[in-house]
């Protein structure tokens, strides 16, 4: 795919969610953010704000996590923006895992776990989607966003598995590779798309990384 100029991506993962869905695998599964965490971290909300760029394309997966961290970042002194869901963007959907305690689906497992992920990236979960399927839709989505938005800057409100998968095909990197990489809640992973392909400029950024106001 040939694009016409540099888009600038801003990949951030959602907000932590609350303790009870944290108790279990949820994968694709719509589970609230934990408000008091949300509270408490205040100040990185509106490092967020000063941080992100304006004017840019908000987008997030349908799943209400990605909403409600763009709107706290709204009201940490971004501004308002129009907000648009992208199926491409959700999380890995882990299928008859979801809702599982974590113990459960290590017993269900067909192949030994990867060293820093609970399964393996050619695990197929029943009912859902291998990591290489996941790779497969966000990179495309990410190809379609930069043909779209050639030249801008776009900020995509996402998840863990969501940002690996966007690296992987950043990279031309395999799924089980970008399981090594840990994406921290309200971390900033910056891509760059240029004529040329895909250049990754920083993972897992925040305040201590870069105190830097937002570009324009």
């Amino acid at each position: 795919m040939t694009v016409a100029a540099q888009t600038g991506f801003w990949l951030l993962r959602h907000a932590l969610v609350d303790a009870p869905s944290r108790a279990v695998v949820y994968g694709a599964n719509d589970v609230p953010v934990c408000e008091a965490t949300l509270r408490a971290e205040a100040p990185l909300y509106r490092w967020l704000a000063a941080r992100l760029p304006a004017p840019a394309h908000w987008a997030v997966s349908p799943l209400s996590r990605t909403r409600r961290t763009a709107e706290a970042i709204f009201a940490a002194g971004y501004g308002p923006a129009p907000l648009a869901a992208y199926p491409g963007l959700i999380e890995q959907n882990l299928g008859a895992w979801q809702g599982l305690p974590h113990e459960a689906v290590t017993a269900a497992l067909s192949l030994a776990p990867h060293p820093f992920w609970p399964h393996a990236a050619e695990e197929a979960p029943p009912g859902g989607e291998t990591l290489a399927e996941v790779i497969a839709r966000v990179g495309a989505t990410l190809e379609d966003l930069a043909s779209r938005f050639a030249g801008q800057e776009v900020v995509a409100v996402s998840h863990g598995g969501a940002i690996r998968a966007a690296l992987a095909h950043a990279m031309g990197a395999p799924g089980r590779a970008v399981l090594h990489i840990s994406v921290r809640n309200l971390s900033l992973t910056r891509l760059e798309r240029h004529p040329q392909g895909w250049r990754v400029v920083c993972v897992n950024a925040g305040p201590e990384a870069n105190p830097m106001p937002r570009p324009g």
